[in-house]
């Protein structure tokens, strides 16, 4: 009995957790197949090219070039690291086996393109790479004296690579779909590591999921901010939901902005609106145009 008690609330915490992103998850790759991960397929094969050329067996020529187009670190020019990071997402570690890297890349640019879509993916790795890069000129500059420095020897040290990107699209795909467990889990074994092996990497890793935990606290408060006048516009008398100040009377039926993926606005609205119609004389109830599709906040 207690083994079937723990089973049945392991597959509850599994389908709260997980149950949202793995529907949509499904819902994308039982539609198009391969064919929705290019992106995430590309990122793959870009990241296996660099790792083949870099480690060529015919001299130098592969590892030079590959870290001419794509290293970045902190003692080159602004400009030339900034010119080098797109790239150097899929520049795997050297002292790392690749197929880490290429699972990592696989699982979790293909979650991100499913539920975020490919352009937002491509941002959010972006500006999570960037974010550790940032980071490195700033710790080094500190100093190691300040709490979030570094040694001046890291100023030669590469960049993370790929692992940066990952983390950023983790996290947000985890807050997206309100995996809070696992986000949490994520954000805790990068902490455990900074504090077991305190090196540049680490160090980047938690600098890019502070910049997206930041444009998630944001994107939340925006919102916020959207939905609350929508709630207290459909909360009123039985004449039904009311315009906003200087709007027409046909926009008070919904709106196209800012709702977020858990459709929690657009429920209050529409249970508000049934409610003030109850008992109404059908002479009486006022004509309005159909509500219009709510667009999903890709948050």
């Amino acid at each position: 009995m207690n083994g079937r008690r723990a089973h049945g609330r392991l597959r509850a915490f599994a389908r709260r957790e997980w149950g949202p992103l793995v529907g949509v998850v499904r819902s994308g790759l039982r539609e198009r197949g391969w064919r929705a991960l290019p992106l995430s397929l590309g990122a793959v094969a870009l990241t296996a090219l660099c790792h083949a050329v870099q480690h060529q067996a015919f001299g130098d020529w592969g590892h030079g070039l590959v870290r001419a187009a794509g290293a970045v670190q902190a003692q080159d020019p602004l400009w030339l690291s900034l010119l080098r990071t797109p790239l150097s997402l899929f520049v795997p570690a050297l002292h790392l086996p690749v197929w880490g890297a290429l699972a990592q890349v696989l699982l979790v640019f293909g979650l991100a393109e499913l539920t975020l879509g490919r352009w937002r993916t491509v941002l959010v790795a972006y500006a999570a790479t960037l974010a550790g890069t940032l980071y490195a000129r700033l710790g080094i500059a500190l100093g190691p004296g300040s709490p979030l420095g570094l040694p001046a020897s890291d100023a030669r040290v590469v960049d993370t690579g790929p692992s940066a990107a990952v983390l950023g699209l983790a996290v947000v795909v985890c807050w997206r779909f309100g995996a809070r467990v696992t986000g949490g889990l994520v954000v805790l074994a990068m902490v455990i590591e900074v504090a077991i092996l305190p090196n540049l990497a680490g160090r980047e890793h938690l600098a890019a999921i502070a910049a997206v935990s930041a444009g998630c606290a944001v994107a939340a408060r925006r919102q916020r901010r959207r939905s609350s006048p929508e709630e207290g516009s459909s909360g009123g008398s039985d004449d039904g939901p009311r315009p906003e100040p200087g709007g027409s009377p046909e926009s008070a039926g919904g709106s196209d902005g800012g709702l977020g993926g858990s459709g929690g606005g657009l429920c209050s609205e529409v249970a508000a609106v049934g409610s003030s119609s109850v008992g109404r004389p059908a002479t009486r109830s006022p004509k309005r145009r159909p509500m219009a599709s709510q667009r999903r906040s890709w948050w």
